[in-house]
């Protein structure tokens, strides 16, 4: 597909070094208008000083938005319903807000009339995927700019003295106060990569750490908390209803208390390497169990048997960058419409680094005392009925007969 030329780009703009020499080198290269785009995710100070720095650079139209709620509300929710995690131990943080930010972007593009869209990821990583097919999904004929993948520079230097010729400010923090590590921030979690990361025997030092103290240094005194659920999603925390934002930003806030949701991975990228990375999700990892605990009761076996197994597919997805993709949206629809019963109320232990449930109720709880009780259970049960119930399933075995094979 052939692309006009570019006479306007949407840049995906944080306002660091990387970040302000695309700014630069968009407008030297393809002599276009910029506009920058900065999404509050949760991230923290980072979007502080976008909008300054990029008037700097000479931007006339200059988004910064607020978009947590959104975030939660939209993605990370939906997600969550799925009980969804990548290669049984990711929580796909920085998967899952790529495709808000590429939905943003193109609407951006076309209220300003740009056919071009621009971003800051590398050549190497999984974000150019998830961008780009967020992209095209929303605006087919959408002109993308990656420069990772277009220009010669390869190094810090390069980018240093890039700035410099360009007369490009390059923020010189405070000793001490700059992380060595590539980190992605937003209200899901934090993710560290590079340095001595690279290295998979290197154990992270404390230090890395920013959200969650270690459990070793967590409090000595467990702390319950209670999450009261309606349509699969957390609407307050002990007994304060909260927006979707809200409760994450209190869960990450007392999970990080407790020293938990700290992961240390090699995953499997996209792309086709293997990537180590250490992740916080404090919120998320007391999402999840609380999550399965309320869908334990008021989800039906089967329907709950079948997320499951669908749920790896549906994670893969979503960190391959295939959010706008119709097989994702026809099992978010299936996935949704299994949480109409999941209403109620999970209790939980936090202490040093664990999730434990030790409660949970729903006025549609499928769990019937009577049947499981030890006790008389006053004839809700036939105990005699279940051994039809297993000839039944044995009938195959025993036609089988796998005596002879078994040596």
């Amino acid at each position: 597909m052939s692309h006009p030329e570019v006479k306007k780009a949407v840049l995906a703009y944080s306002g660091g070094l990387d970040t302000s020499i695309i700014l630069s080198w968009l407008q030297n290269t393809y002599d276009c208008e910029v506009v920058t785009f900065t999404a509050d995710l949760g991230q923290g100070d980072e979007v502080e000083d976008a909008r300054a720095k990029a008037k700097a650079g000479g931007v006339s139209s200059i988004y910064i938005e607020d978009l947590r709620e959104e975030f939660v509300r939209d993605y990370v929710f939906p997600m969550f319903r799925a009980n969804a995690i990548y290669e049984g131990e990711y929580l796909l943080g920085t998967s899952i807000a790529r495709p808000l930010i590429a939905k943003r972007m193109i609407e951006i593009a076309n209220a300003e009339g740009a056919n071009a869209v621009s971003h800051g990821a590398t050549g190497k990583g999984n974000d150019q995927v998830r961008f780009e097919l967020g992209f095209y999904a929303l605006k087919p004929d959408v002109k993308v700019i990656a420069p990772w993948r277009e220009w010669d520079l390869v190094s810090r230097e390069d980018m240093l003295n890039y700035a410099k010729a360009h007369n490009i400010p390059v923020e010189r923090k405070r000793e001490g106060s700059k992380s060595p590590y590539s980190m992605d921030a937003n209200l899901l979690h934090i993710s560290y990569e590079g340095y001595d990361l690279e290295d998979p025997w290197c154990e992270p030092s404390e230090e890395m750490w920013r959200w969650s103290v270690s459990p070793e240094n967590a409090p000595n005194e467990a702390e319950y908390i209670e999450l009261g659920y309606r349509g699969g999603d957390i609407v307050s925390i002990n007994g304060v209803a909260m927006t979707p934002a809200q409760v994450l930003t209190e869960l990450n806030r007392v999970g990080g208390k407790h020293g938990i949701g700290r992961i240390d991975i090699v995953e499997n990228r996209f792309v086709g390497m293997k990537s180590r990375g250490c992740y916080e999700t404090p919120g998320g990892t007391i999402m999840l169990k609380a999550h399965r605990a309320i869908e334990s009761i008021t989800v039906d076996r089967e329907a709950a048997h079948l997320k499951d197994e669908l749920m790896p597919r549906y994670a893969k997805m979503i960190y391959n960058g295939y959010w706008f993709a119709p097989e994702r949206i026809m099992l978010q629809q299936a996935i949704d419409y299994t949480q109409a019963t999941v209403n109620g109320d999970v209790r939980l232990k936090l202490y040093k680094g664990s999730v434990q449930v030790v409660g949970r109720r729903s006025d549609q709880s499928l769990f019937d005392e009577r049947l499981c009780t030890f006790e008389d259970d006053q004839g809700a049960y036939d105990q005699k009925d279940a051994g039809g119930f297993i000839k039944l399933n044995a009938l195959r075995l025993r036609m089988n007969n796998v005596t002879g094979v078994l040596k």
